[in-house]
């Protein structure tokens, strides 16, 4: 789908704030020894997803937003600081905890100054949509990293809605700055990759318009926001459509706050799991996270590769669905992973190609065409991360296969991670489990989504050192 107007691209309309990204740490070496066996109870942080989306509608809602078990990770702290500048009253109660005033639907404040979102493509997309659906006008920027990931997804809809794109960096990058319209268009939008970040911006612009604004997703997503929004009071209909969804969103609905808990991260439960699952001797115990069918392609695959994971102590938390996961060292055998899992499974990638490294057999994992636009090309990331300790990898197309030989593989090597906090964290996981260990060029960015990584994996036995850089 193109524009219907050509998007501008006039320098003098950027200010100069937008022309320096946002600085990374100074990079930080680590190595991950092979490890003794590892075992525990260990909550991982709130979910990412969740944690973004809650702050983003409590700006939204009329009232108070109390969040328990926030993500107080560096990507959801720069989505705080942007929901401030569109007039949001947040306050922080204590450890995870945030109080959020909300502005309302269509009493935003235009932001001063660039909306700096360091790493955060979910909630740089996300604000998008929010800004492109009131008579505002905002810079978005970020870091080295978020000025490489595509944003023409996001603004193309936006624009059939009535936005203007005042300039953006070519190719559609950030920095760029957006201004909404008077009043929002309602439109029906056929999501053109299987992406909720892309449904989710255009269902937010919706919120600000008179009408129905319909998403088709032709491969179901990750459904938060829909479930947050009629958790806050909004009329949405998620109905079949082929083999994915069609969901309608009335417009203009009076979003209440209410309390939200945070349920903890199935992608950040992903590394210690794979780890007790790699470790000989392991059993590990991970508490309250999330099993949204919709996030759960890592353990079902995990399942298929003969992984003992038991689900305890089931629950609902504030719509979610939510367990204790069990997680005893298992030998794994090859599979192939459809093409059809990856959405409810794209960020798991890495640890899950990690993992099929120590299985027995190749696994193939179809149609990751998404992991080339993430933090960082994640498909090429990974094929070379693993090549450097001894694995035999090819990439296909879009399909990544790993020839496991159903034991440790060798380690030794080190990993550029690209300024990717995933990749970092899955070849640590690696070298708990590697004969001689792995090395990672970076481990600074690990903060962005799981600031607590190394601590938590520390209390379960696992040994990192500093590395050479």
């Amino acid at each position: 789908m193109t524009d219907p107007a050509p998007h501008g691209n006039d320098p003098a309309a950027m200010p100069k704030a937008a022309a320096a990204p946002s600085p990374h740490p100074a990079p930080h070496p680590l190595a991950a020894r092979p490890s003794r066996a590892l075992r525990g109870r260990v909550a991982v942080p709130g979910d990412k997803s969740i944690s973004h989306r809650a702050v983003i509608l409590g700006l939204l809602a009329i009232g108070e937003t109390r969040i328990e078990n926030l993500l107080e990770g560096d990507d959801v702290l720069r989505t705080i600081a942007a929901a401030r500048a569109f007039g949001a009253d947040i306050r922080q109660t204590g450890p995870g905890g945030w109080r959020v005033v909300g502005a309302g639907i269509g009493g935003l404040a235009e932001p001063e100054g660039v909306l700096d979102f360091g790493n955060a493509g979910t909630g740089s997309r996300l604000m998008m949509g929010v800004a492109g659906s009131h008579p505002v006008t905002a810079t978005f920027d970020g870091d080295a990293s978020l000025r490489r990931r595509p944003m023409r997804r996001i603004l193309d809809p936006l624009v059939r809605m009535g936005a203007t794109v005042v300039s953006e960096a070519e190719g559609g990058h950030v920095p760029l700055t957006l201004r909404g319209p008077v009043e929002t268009i309602p439109v029906t939008y056929e999501t053109p990759a299987p992406s909720a970040q892309i449904k989710s911006a255009v269902l937010l612009a919706g919120l600000n318009s008179p009408g129905v604004t319909t998403v088709v997703e032709r491969e179901a997503t990750r459904d938060h926001t829909e479930r947050m929004l009629a958790y806050l009071g909004a009329e949405v209909t998620v109905s079949p459509e082929g083999s994915g969804r069609r969901v309608a969103l009335r417009g203009q609905p009076e979003l209440r706050g209410r309390e939200i808990v945070v349920p903890a991260d199935p992608s950040s439960a992903a590394f210690p799991l794979v780890a007790a699952l790699l470790v000989p001797g392991s059993e590990v115990v991970i508490e309250g996270v999330m099993t949204n069918p919709l996030r759960t392609g890592l353990l079902t695959t995990l399942a298929e590769m003969g992984a003992a994971i038991a689900s305890e102590n089931r629950r609902d938390l504030g719509g979610e669905e939510v367990a204790d996961l069990r997680v005893t060292a298992s030998r794994l055998e090859g599979v192939d992973v459809p093409a059809a899992r990856a959405p409810s499974m794209i960020d798991e990638y890495p640890i899950l190609a990690v993992a099929a490294a120590f299985a027995r057999g190749p696994t193939r994992m179809r149609g990751l065409a998404e992991l080339r636009v993430k933090e960082s090309d994640r498909l090429a990331a990974v094929a070379a991360g693993l090549a450097a300790n001894g694995v035999r990898v090819e990439i296909e197309g879009d399909d990544l296969v790993v020839h496991g030989e159903g034991a440790a593989v060798a380690g030794g090597g080190t990993v550029p991670t690209h300024l990717d906090h995933r990749i970092a964290m899955a070849f640590l996981v690696m070298g708990l489990a590697s004969r001689d260990g792995v090395a990672v060029d970076d481990g600074a960015m690990i903060a962005t989504s799981f600031p607590s990584f190394l601590p938590l994996m520390r209390r379960l036995g696992a040994e990192f050192t500093g590395a050479p850089a």
